[in-house]
Protein backbone atom coordinates (compact mmCIF):
# COMPACT_ATOMS: atom_id res chain seq x y z
CA UNK A 1 0.00 0.00 0.00
CA UNK A 2 1.38 3.40 -0.97
CA UNK A 3 0.19 6.66 0.61
CA UNK A 4 0.30 10.23 -0.63
CA UNK A 5 3.62 12.03 -0.33
CA UNK A 6 4.18 13.60 3.08
CA UNK A 7 5.39 17.17 2.68
CA UNK A 8 4.67 18.69 6.10
CA UNK A 9 7.34 18.70 8.80
CA UNK A 10 4.49 18.66 11.33
CA UNK A 11 2.96 15.41 10.10
CA UNK A 12 2.02 12.90 12.84
CA UNK A 13 4.37 10.46 11.08
CA UNK A 14 7.29 12.82 11.62
CA UNK A 15 6.43 13.34 15.27
CA UNK A 16 6.12 9.61 15.91
CA UNK A 17 9.42 8.75 14.29
CA UNK A 18 11.19 11.58 16.13
CA UNK A 19 9.71 10.39 19.43
CA UNK A 20 11.07 6.87 18.87
CA UNK A 21 14.49 8.24 17.95
CA UNK A 22 14.73 10.92 20.62
CA UNK A 23 16.46 10.91 23.99
CA UNK A 24 13.23 9.79 25.67
CA UNK A 25 12.48 7.18 23.05
CA UNK A 26 13.60 4.19 25.12
CA UNK A 27 10.38 4.10 27.17
CA UNK A 28 8.23 4.31 24.03
CA UNK A 29 10.30 1.66 22.24
CA UNK A 30 9.93 -0.71 25.19
CA UNK A 31 6.22 -0.09 25.67
CA UNK A 32 5.32 -0.62 22.02
CA UNK A 33 8.13 -2.96 20.89
CA UNK A 34 8.90 -0.54 18.08
CA UNK A 35 12.13 0.94 16.77
CA UNK A 36 13.49 2.79 13.77
CA UNK A 37 15.96 1.38 11.24
CA UNK A 38 17.48 3.71 8.68
CA UNK A 39 19.71 3.37 5.67
CA UNK A 40 20.23 0.81 2.96
CA UNK A 41 22.45 -1.49 5.01
CA UNK A 42 19.79 -2.16 7.65
CA UNK A 43 16.98 -2.40 5.11
CA UNK A 44 18.82 -5.03 3.09
CA UNK A 45 18.53 -7.33 6.08
CA UNK A 46 15.07 -6.16 7.14
CA UNK A 47 13.66 -7.01 3.70
CA UNK A 48 15.37 -10.41 3.67
CA UNK A 49 15.55 -11.64 7.30
CA UNK A 50 17.38 -14.86 8.12
CA UNK A 51 15.51 -15.87 11.30
CA UNK A 52 11.81 -16.39 12.06
CA UNK A 53 11.94 -14.14 15.12
CA UNK A 54 13.36 -11.19 13.16
CA UNK A 55 11.76 -7.75 13.60
CA UNK A 56 9.20 -7.00 10.92
CA UNK A 57 8.73 -3.82 8.93
CA UNK A 58 5.51 -1.96 9.72
CA UNK A 59 6.05 1.13 7.59
CA UNK A 60 8.61 2.18 5.00
CA UNK A 61 9.35 5.89 4.68
CA UNK A 62 11.07 6.58 1.35
CA UNK A 63 12.24 9.60 -0.59
CA UNK A 64 12.27 9.19 -4.39
CA UNK A 65 16.01 8.51 -4.33
CA UNK A 66 15.66 6.10 -1.41
CA UNK A 67 12.95 4.15 -3.17
CA UNK A 68 15.11 4.00 -6.28
CA UNK A 69 17.97 2.47 -4.28
CA UNK A 70 15.70 -0.22 -2.85
CA UNK A 71 14.13 -1.08 -6.18
CA UNK A 72 17.56 -1.40 -7.76
CA UNK A 73 18.30 -4.26 -5.36
CA UNK A 74 14.97 -5.87 -4.51
CA UNK A 75 11.97 -7.09 -6.45
CA UNK A 76 8.69 -5.20 -6.27
CA UNK A 77 7.16 -8.22 -4.51
CA UNK A 78 9.59 -7.83 -1.58
CA UNK A 79 9.02 -4.07 -1.30
CA UNK A 80 5.35 -3.53 -2.17
CA UNK A 81 4.10 -6.00 0.43
CA UNK A 82 4.93 -3.31 3.01
CA UNK A 83 3.11 -0.08 3.76
CA UNK A 84 5.09 2.56 1.84
CA UNK A 85 4.89 6.20 2.83
CA UNK A 86 6.62 8.56 0.35
CA UNK A 87 8.25 11.62 1.92
CA UNK A 88 10.16 14.62 0.65
CA UNK A 89 13.88 15.06 1.29
CA UNK A 90 13.08 17.78 3.84
CA UNK A 91 10.72 15.51 5.76
CA UNK A 92 13.27 12.69 5.75
CA UNK A 93 15.93 15.07 7.06
CA UNK A 94 13.58 16.08 9.87
CA UNK A 95 12.85 12.48 10.82
CA UNK A 96 16.23 10.82 10.44
CA UNK A 97 18.79 10.48 13.23
CA UNK A 98 21.77 10.85 10.87
CA UNK A 99 23.26 14.02 9.36
CA UNK A 100 23.14 12.64 5.81
CA UNK A 101 20.09 10.36 5.55
CA UNK A 102 19.95 7.92 2.65
CA UNK A 103 16.24 8.45 2.06
CA UNK A 104 15.29 5.08 3.56
CA UNK A 105 13.74 4.67 6.99
CA UNK A 106 11.62 1.87 8.46
CA UNK A 107 9.35 1.60 11.46
CA UNK A 108 9.92 -1.93 12.78
CA UNK A 109 8.24 -4.07 15.41
CA UNK A 110 10.15 -6.68 17.39
CA UNK A 111 9.03 -9.54 19.58
CA UNK A 112 10.84 -9.56 22.95
CA UNK A 113 12.56 -12.92 23.29
CA UNK A 114 13.29 -14.88 26.47
CA UNK A 115 16.12 -17.21 27.40
CA UNK A 116 13.62 -20.06 27.22
CA UNK A 117 12.91 -19.20 23.57
CA UNK A 118 16.61 -19.56 22.84
CA UNK A 119 17.35 -22.67 24.90
CA UNK A 120 14.35 -24.49 23.42
CA UNK A 121 16.07 -24.19 20.04
CA UNK A 122 19.01 -26.35 21.26
CA UNK A 123 21.71 -23.71 20.65
CA UNK A 124 25.37 -24.68 20.38
CA UNK A 125 26.94 -21.25 20.93
CA UNK A 126 25.63 -18.29 22.93
CA UNK A 127 27.28 -14.99 23.87
CA UNK A 128 26.28 -13.15 27.07
CA UNK A 129 27.23 -9.52 27.75
CA UNK A 130 27.00 -8.19 31.28
CA UNK A 131 25.96 -4.54 31.68
CA UNK A 132 27.37 -3.35 28.36
CA UNK A 133 26.89 0.42 28.21
CA UNK A 134 28.32 1.59 24.91
CA UNK A 135 25.93 1.41 21.91
CA UNK A 136 28.78 0.82 19.47
CA UNK A 137 30.11 -2.08 21.52
CA UNK A 138 26.66 -3.66 21.78
CA UNK A 139 25.98 -3.36 18.07
CA UNK A 140 29.42 -4.67 17.17
CA UNK A 141 28.92 -7.62 19.54
CA UNK A 142 25.70 -8.59 17.78
CA UNK A 143 27.31 -8.22 14.36
CA UNK A 144 30.35 -10.27 15.42
CA UNK A 145 28.27 -13.07 16.93
CA UNK A 146 26.29 -13.22 13.70
CA UNK A 147 29.48 -13.39 11.63
CA UNK A 148 30.92 -16.15 13.83
CA UNK A 149 27.85 -18.37 13.57
CA UNK A 150 26.55 -17.98 17.12
CA UNK A 151 22.94 -18.89 17.81
CA UNK A 152 21.95 -15.86 19.90
CA UNK A 153 23.30 -12.88 21.82
CA UNK A 154 22.14 -12.29 25.39
CA UNK A 155 22.39 -9.03 27.32
CA UNK A 156 22.06 -8.59 31.06
CA UNK A 157 19.92 -6.22 33.02
CA UNK A 158 21.47 -2.77 33.07
CA UNK A 159 22.79 -2.99 29.51
CA UNK A 160 22.26 -0.41 26.79
CA UNK A 161 18.93 -0.33 24.94
CA UNK A 162 19.45 -2.70 22.01
CA UNK A 163 16.90 -0.89 19.85
CA UNK A 164 18.37 2.59 20.20
CA UNK A 165 19.36 4.19 16.88
CA UNK A 166 23.10 3.84 17.50
CA UNK A 167 22.91 0.16 18.42
CA UNK A 168 20.66 -0.67 15.47
CA UNK A 169 23.03 1.13 13.11
CA UNK A 170 26.10 -0.58 14.63
CA UNK A 171 24.63 -4.05 14.04
CA UNK A 172 24.77 -3.37 10.28
CA UNK A 173 21.65 -5.46 9.76
CA UNK A 174 22.53 -8.38 12.04
CA UNK A 175 19.42 -7.75 14.18
CA UNK A 176 17.56 -9.59 11.42
CA UNK A 177 20.05 -12.48 11.33
CA UNK A 178 20.55 -13.53 14.95
CA UNK A 179 18.17 -13.54 17.95
CA UNK A 180 18.90 -11.13 20.81
CA UNK A 181 17.59 -11.20 24.38
CA UNK A 182 17.50 -8.20 26.69
CA UNK A 183 17.39 -7.78 30.49
CA UNK A 184 18.60 -11.27 31.34
CA UNK A 185 19.68 -11.79 34.97
CA UNK A 186 23.19 -13.15 35.43
CA UNK A 187 21.63 -15.74 37.74
CA UNK A 188 19.94 -17.34 34.73
CA UNK A 189 23.34 -17.98 33.14
CA UNK A 190 24.70 -19.31 36.43
CA UNK A 191 21.78 -21.75 36.54
CA UNK A 192 22.70 -23.05 33.08
CA UNK A 193 26.30 -23.49 34.20
CA UNK A 194 25.21 -25.33 37.35
CA UNK A 195 22.93 -27.61 35.34
CA UNK A 196 25.88 -28.93 33.31
CA UNK A 197 23.94 -28.47 30.07
CA UNK A 198 26.34 -25.72 28.95
CA UNK A 199 30.02 -25.07 29.29
CA UNK A 200 30.09 -21.45 30.51
CA UNK A 201 33.30 -19.47 29.97
CA UNK A 202 33.89 -16.01 31.42
CA UNK A 203 36.55 -13.93 29.65
CA UNK A 204 38.76 -12.24 32.20
CA UNK A 205 42.41 -11.23 32.37
CA UNK A 206 42.86 -13.38 35.48
CA UNK A 207 41.69 -16.57 33.78
CA UNK A 208 43.63 -19.73 34.55
CA UNK A 209 43.44 -21.02 30.97
CA UNK A 210 44.16 -19.27 27.71
CA UNK A 211 41.66 -19.06 24.89
CA UNK A 212 43.68 -21.23 22.51
CA UNK A 213 43.53 -24.08 25.03
CA UNK A 214 39.74 -24.20 24.77
CA UNK A 215 38.05 -26.57 22.33
CA UNK A 216 34.26 -26.55 22.67
CA UNK A 217 32.89 -30.07 23.10
CA UNK A 218 29.34 -29.21 24.18
CA UNK A 219 27.00 -26.21 24.04
CA UNK A 220 28.95 -23.16 25.17
CA UNK A 221 28.13 -19.74 26.59
CA UNK A 222 30.81 -17.04 26.43
CA UNK A 223 30.49 -14.24 29.02
CA UNK A 224 31.93 -10.74 28.63
CA UNK A 225 31.93 -7.97 31.23
CA UNK A 226 31.22 -4.28 31.52
CA UNK A 227 33.57 -1.86 29.73
CA UNK A 228 34.89 -0.28 32.92
CA UNK A 229 34.14 -2.76 35.72
CA UNK A 230 34.67 -6.09 34.03
CA UNK A 231 32.74 -9.02 35.50
CA UNK A 232 31.12 -9.48 38.91
CA UNK A 233 31.98 -12.38 41.22
CA UNK A 234 31.17 -15.69 39.56
CA UNK A 235 30.78 -19.24 40.95
CA UNK A 236 33.27 -22.03 40.32
CA UNK A 237 30.91 -23.61 37.78
CA UNK A 238 31.92 -20.82 35.41
CA UNK A 239 35.51 -21.09 34.17
CA UNK A 240 37.54 -17.93 33.67
CA UNK A 241 39.49 -17.76 30.41
CA UNK A 242 42.01 -15.14 29.33
CA UNK A 243 42.98 -13.88 25.91
CA UNK A 244 46.79 -13.78 25.74
CA UNK A 245 48.42 -10.51 24.75
CA UNK A 246 51.94 -10.18 23.38
CA UNK A 247 52.29 -6.42 23.37
CA UNK A 248 52.06 -3.80 26.09
CA UNK A 249 48.33 -3.00 26.06
CA UNK A 250 46.80 -3.26 29.51
CA UNK A 251 43.52 -4.71 28.25
CA UNK A 252 41.25 -5.16 25.25
CA UNK A 253 38.09 -3.26 24.45
CA UNK A 254 35.12 -5.56 25.13
CA UNK A 255 34.07 -5.60 21.48
CA UNK A 256 37.62 -6.50 20.43
CA UNK A 257 37.86 -9.23 23.05
CA UNK A 258 34.52 -10.61 21.96
CA UNK A 259 35.60 -10.67 18.31
CA UNK A 260 38.68 -12.75 19.15
CA UNK A 261 36.85 -15.12 21.48
CA UNK A 262 33.76 -15.60 19.32
CA UNK A 263 35.88 -16.31 16.25
CA UNK A 264 37.78 -19.00 18.14
CA UNK A 265 34.69 -20.57 19.70
CA UNK A 266 32.48 -20.28 16.66
CA UNK A 267 34.89 -20.90 13.79
CA UNK A 268 38.55 -21.64 14.52
CA UNK A 269 38.16 -23.87 17.57
CA UNK A 270 35.20 -25.80 16.18
CA UNK A 271 36.82 -27.03 12.94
Amino acid sequence: MTHQVITSLHSPHVERVKALLGSRGKKLRREESLFIADGLQSLRSALDPQIKSAPRIEKLYLTPSGEGKLRDEFSSEMIDVHEIIPVTDAVMAAMADTESPQGILALCRYRPLTLEDIVNGSPARLAFFWQIQDPGNAGTAIRTADACGFDAVLFSEGSVDLYSPKVVRSTAGSLWNIPVVEDLPLAAIVDLADSGAFSVLAFDGSGSRQLQEITPVKPTIAIFGNEARGLPSLPDSIEKVRIPMKGHAESLNVASAAAIALFHLGIAGSR
